[in-house]
């Protein structure tokens, strides 16, 4: 077997040649690996051809980002097209993007349910649902149940009943209460603790909102017997 290769260190010294894993190959490695996603990014038109912006199709899977995508969303029952980053929340889509701001962001966390709305009819943390996720789906905020004129009736239950002091968890509290009617038309004082357990008012406003929840029971009860 010929000799290998022989190098000379700064002195003109020899030196044996380097094993393992040296500076040079280590670099052209890293360079390697940093083409790769713009390879992959260039793959033939034809494995791209009506995808959305911003999304690709890899080994047969779909692969979105990392730059904005076009993603289609259905909120309060209108589709609404945004450009966002696969990173993006649906709190920040809606809150930011779309001008929904009914959804506070308190925690960012997913624990105190200031945020929720609901998700194919489930409530959900839209702090913690990226928007990417939401796509295609049933997006329901605090925006649809009433206005000012004319409230719905939890959220004219919750303020008969002082169900509110700062206000900035009521929406949450609002989302979470009708999602636990429209399972449970006449729920009973547990079923009320149960169903909003996963919602948290600083203010301690729980002994109105207690009372707010049955109350707008009654009342839609009332309405389907008028009916």
């Amino acid at each position: 077997m010929a000799d290998e290769p022989r190098t000379r260190d700064a002195r003109g010294d020899e030196r044996a040649p380097e094993r393992g894993l040296s500076r040079r190959s280590f670099l052209r490695g890293t360079a390697a690996a940093g083409l790769a996603p713009a390879l992959l990014r260039d793959a033939p038109a034809a494995a791209q051809e009506g995808a959305p912006a911003g999304v690709r199709r890899e080994a047969g899977a779909e692969v979105l980002g990392p730059g904005p995508v076009t993603i289609a969303l259905v909120v309060n029952g209108e589709r609404r097209e945004l450009s966002v980053e696969p990173r993006v929340t649906l709190l920040d889509a809606l809150r930011q993007r779309l001008g929904l701001t009914g959804a506070k962001r308190v925690c960012d966390r997913g624990t105190c349910g200031s945020c929720t709305v609901h998700l194919d009819g489930r409530p959900v943390y839209a702090c913690s649902v990226l928007a990417v996720q939401a796509r295609g789906r049933q997006i329901v905020t605090v925006e649809s149940l009433g206005s000012p004129e004319e409230l719905h009736p939890l959220q004219a239950a919750f303020v008969a009943h002082d169900a509110q002091q700062c206000g900035f968890c009521t929406p949450g509290f609002v989302m979470a209460a009708k999602a636990l009617l429209d399972g449970k038309p006449s729920p009973s004082p547990q079923e009320v603790v149960e169903g909003l357990s996963g919602n948290f008012c600083r203010c301690g406003t729980y002994a109105g909102i207690k009372r707010a929840v049955p109350a707008a029971a009654a009342g839609r009860l009332a309405e389907r017997r008028r009916g």
